[in-house]
């Protein structure tokens, strides 16, 4: 028995059914658009018989003149065949709004012009040859199915004659029968391969659009990291200049008052010596967040004035060296900083080393950062050591990060952060 899916798809290509006539009318519509392209390249000798070389060059240019300037609008119309009749949108190529005829004879390079050329003169010619058998199919389909109609009219000698050929008039009209069972298959086929051609020759290259498309997604990404750090600069002064300030000038009175009111009673002084050292601990914790954040040296001083900072701090001999002798932008200036901390941090926490080199040179566009240990070794991604974080922020900015670590030391982290955004 017939699968229901099966019957749908016999009606849909059935010779009477919208689909198929719509699929004839699209094919045979794009015939003579395709083959006019070599009507183009072909014209000139046909209507003007070349003897003189001069002339013969002249011949020979003005095809190449005409293609390139039907090129466009002969795209456009394939494109407005596909909406008018199967309702498919191709979009225009990106200069087709503004670009004039005569734009595309002053870039002869360019690769939209040969890819229109290419279905212009090979793939459109290749499709109409397959739209003229089509054609041709659906005429002889039609006459052979009704040779019958006529055949009786005929005379008894001629081969058509249903007095002395009824079989074969009979063979022939079943014949036309499976051409026009067959013919909507065609059709459909030399369609879809028609749309798929128009799409991807004169549309938007697909590559040139993904490519677009990444770029602008970079650039996306880049104006997001760029809001993050401005942001975070923002809550380091606001902190700095606000809630800073009056934790400051709280622990100040609470110092004063620890001084100066000795004749209050121990348990009351008790509480004030209290606050005052409870006040200096969140001062101090506040003033190490907030140079988490975005250290207002790096900003006002540059970078190394900020990794000399850090390395002081550090329990530990650290050799610095910092060469930039152009400054880098702020967010690629922050992301180098925090990896240098970050990384340092860990060396304290995980790696047991006596020391530390950190090198930060500018070379050209790219800001390269070194931080190597004499540690025990073996830090990976999957120890959870913050690295994966470490790897993220330099993604974030298309930089490089790469970790050498065997077991037993050295450790070299090389992070490189391209200076150009």
């Amino acid at each position: 028995m017939v699968s229901s899916s099966a019957a749908r798809r016999g009606l849909t290509h059935a010779p009477w059914s919208r689909a198929t006539w719509r699929d004839s009318v699209f094919v045979a519509s794009g015939v003579p658009l395709q083959l006019a392209g070599w009507a183009a390249v072909t014209l000139p000798w046909l209507v003007w018989a070349a003897s003189e070389v001069t002339i013969i060059l002249l011949w020979l240019a003005l095809p190449v003149v005409g293609v390139a300037l039907l090129a466009r609008p002969l795209a456009a119309a394939h494109r407005e065949r596909c909406w008018a009749v199967l309702g498919v949108d191709v979009p225009p190529l990106p200069r087709d709004k503004d670009a004039s005829p005569w734009d595309v004879l002053r870039d002869l390079r360019s690769r939209e012009l040969w890819r229109l050329i290419r279905y212009h003169l090979v793939v459109g010619p290749l499709i109409a040859v397959a739209g003229l058998a089509m054609v041709a199919s659906w005429l002889m389909g039609v006459a052979l199915t009704t040779v019958g109609l006529y055949a009786w009219a005929l005379p008894a000698d001629s081969p058509l004659s249903l007095v002395g050929h009824a079989v074969r008039v009979g063979l022939l009209t079943g014949a036309g029968v499976v051409v026009l069972v067959a013919t909507p298959f065609l059709a459909a086929g030399v369609a879809r391969w028609d749309v798929a051609a128009v799409r991807s020759l004169l549309g938007p290259d697909v590559t040139q659009e993904l490519r677009k498309r990444v770029e602008d997604l970079a650039e996306k990404r880049a104006e997001v990291v760029d809001a993050a750090d401005l942001e975070r600069r923002r809550i380091e002064r606001d902190l700095h200049d606000g809630v800073q300030q009056r934790l400051v000038s709280m622990a100040m009175n609470l110092g004063l008052a620890r001084e100066t009111l000795k004749d209050l009673p121990p348990e009351a002084l008790q509480v004030i010596v209290e606050a005052h050292e409870e006040s200096k601990e969140i001062l101090t914790d506040l003033r190490n967040f907030i140079r988490g954040l975005h250290p207002a040296v790096l900003e006002d001083r540059g970078l190394d004035a900020a990794l000399s900072g850090i390395a002081a701090r550090v329990p530990l001999p650290v050799r610095l060296e910092v060469d930039v002798a152009r400054r880098a932008s702020s967010t690629v200036e922050a992301v180098a900083y925090f990896v240098v901390s970050e990384a340092l941090t860990n060396v304290v926490k995980h790696a047991n080393a006596t020391s530390v080199d950190v090198a930060v040179l500018r070379r050209g566009d790219v800001l390269r950062v070194t931080i190597t240990d004499d540690g025990r070794g073996g830090a990976s991604f999957e120890a959870g050591t913050g690295l994966r974080g470490l790897a993220r922020r330099v993604n974030s900015v298309d930089g490089t990060f790469r970790i050498t670590s065997p077991r037993g030391g050295p450790t070299t982290i090389t992070v490189e952060l391209p200076c150009a955004l």
